[in-house]
């Protein structure tokens, strides 16, 4: 009888300490076959990459024009929708905002001893000061001929205008203002033109450092 009780107690003791199967901690599933139907991301094509290359050099458009190129293209071709009146309008628009990019790289600045920065314009003799009468209160540096025009400047002028059209023509605005139905051949054109003078440019501004900070660009310090 004491035999039976004792071999009870040891199995119900068996019983009480035997983990329960809820608290059996469950093992990582394997996540393999879920990670498999997952959908690969696409990587960007060659033309797409050459593409935002392209888009980073509206960088070193100035400022001002292509803050004026963006509120402006949308209101003179109402948001690519020309017609008769606006196609020409636009066409001087964007004549005005080249011409503003060339004359840009042309300008150049200085600071002054108590801080202030003074623009002028570059010419073959020095720099023609636009507000001479402040900047000669707070001090013009002694030798404005070494801002005189160059080489370079006519390169980085004739660059910056190139640059513009190709972002100009990577504005569907712009495209379907003055191309509404192009056919496959002028597409093609389209989409090889910006990325040809993208990758051009960006060589040759390599090639051709500008030590220039005119209107729109930003100052850094004079390392003349």
């Amino acid at each position: 009888m004491d035999m039976s009780l004792r071999a009870r107690s040891t199995s119900s003791k068996q019983t009480s300490t035997s983990p329960d199967a809820s608290e059996i901690p469950l093992l990582p599933t394997n996540n393999n076959d879920h990670e498999a139907e997952r959908p690969a991301i696409p990587r960007p094509s060659i033309s797409q990459r050459a593409l935002e290359s392209t888009a980073h050099l509206a960088n070193l458009l100035p400022t001002g024009t292509l803050l004026a190129f963006q509120l402006l293209i949308p209101i003179f071709t109402n948001n690519g929708s020309c017609d008769t009146a606006s196609r020409p309008l636009t066409l001087i628009l964007l004549a005005l905002l080249a011409f503003s990019c060339f004359l840009a790289c042309f300008t150049d600045s200085f600071k002054a001893p108590d801080g202030q920065i003074y623009y002028g314009l570059a010419t073959f003799k020095g720099l023609w000061i636009f507000d001479y009468q402040a900047a000669s209160i707070s001090g013009v540096p002694g030798e404005l001929n070494r801002y005189r025009v160059g080489f370079i400047d006519f390169v980085h002028a004739l660059l910056s205008v190139l640059v513009f059209v190709a972002v100009a023509l990577r504005d569907k605005n712009v495209v379907n203002c003055f191309y509404p139905t192009p056919d496959h051949g002028t597409k093609q054109v389209l989409d090889v033109v910006p990325i040809g003078i993208g990758v051009i440019c960006s060589l040759l501004f390599v090639v051709f450092p500008t030590r220039r900070h005119g209107i729109g660009f930003p100052v850094t310090p004079d390392k003349r």
